[in-house]
């Protein structure tokens, strides 16, 4: 197996095609085909299935592709590491919506004061899409709350936050000082996407109360599910953190459930292969995580 091998191999997982992988390589249609047989045959495996002129990959294709990601970002790093010696390092930092929204900016704030040589790019999207980015090796590290599910990540506790009832103060049950849980049965919800720890805890919590609600709004956007919330289209389920300066002034009302709250960690994660770099380190400190 070779780095070229691993290349081949992940343009045809991704294109599901030798033509278009080949294409996308600049190089010749039966030189793809030839990689794939050759690696299938060196260590007698199938890593695609063939129908009707398209590629499916198998089990044990997918699960060498999550390693493939992984050898071909770290080999990028090495390559990074050794023509760019001396100068400054890119940082690629994911992060969820949340904490992108309301804590990132101190901690990068904070890095780039510390060290005005480090760049920064960063992803903001929901945990379970930072997750996948970071198995692919598409990211140093993110900064998520909820839960992780792979194995392959290493999680370090950043700090806790709260998942909040809210309402517009127009909302009938704005003015009631303290719910029940069933009180929410039958009510309109602006929910998150699939995805979003903030959606998957909260339906969780409601499918263990056996408390049905009805979803008016699925959205991927934090700023129009408040919009939606204010406008009184329906109750939401966000961060306290996203939301508190809103309770505040008055545009939102936390709607109050009796002896329930709902909390999560906000988490430092990165690959358990990952080589921890100094700018890494020293982003994970920021942080408040050791490494």
């Amino acid at each position: 197996m070779t780095l070229r091998t691993i290349k081949i191999f992940i343009a045809v997982a991704e294109e599901k095609n030798t033509h278009a992988a080949a294409k996308r390589l600049f190089i010749s249609q039966p030189s793809v085909s030839q990689a794939i047989a050759d690696l299938e045959q060196e260590y007698h495996v199938k890593l695609f299935e063939r129908l009707s002129q398209r590629l499916y990959i198998t089990e044990t294709g997918e699960k060498l592709l999550g390693y493939a990601y992984h050898l071909l970002r770290t080999y990028d790093d090495i390559d990074h590491l050794l023509t760019t010696q001396g100068r400054h390092r890119t940082l690629h930092i994911g992060a969820s919506v949340s904490v992108g929204t309301c804590l990132l900016d101190t901690y990068l704030d904070k890095i780039q004061a510390q060290n005005p040589d480090i760049s920064v790019r960063v992803t903001v999207n929901n945990t379970s899409h930072i997750e996948k980015l970071l198995l692919e090796s598409q990211l140093d590290a993110g900064v998520v709350e909820g839960e992780i599910l792979d194995r392959n990540l290493i999680c370090h506790k950043v700090c806790d936050d709260e998942l909040v009832v809210v309402a517009s103060p127009t909302h009938p049950l704005a003015s009631v000082s303290e719910l029940t849980v069933q009180d929410l049965a039958g009510q309109l919800f602006i929910s998150r996407e699939s995805g979003s720890n903030d959606k998957n805890q909260f339906e969780k919590f409601l499918r263990k109360n056996q408390i049905e609600v009805t979803k008016a709004w699925t959205c991927t956007n934090t700023q129009a599910i408040e919009n939606a919330v204010i406008h009184g289209r329906g109750l939401a389920v966000l961060s306290r953190m996203l939301v508190q300066d809103k309770i505040r002034s008055g545009l939102l009302v936390e709607i109050r459930l009796k002896d329930i709250h709902i909390t999560r960690d906000i988490r430092f994660v990165f690959h358990k292969d990952k080589y921890i770099s100094d700018e890494l380190r020293q982003f994970a400190s920021v942080c408040g995580v050791c490494l």
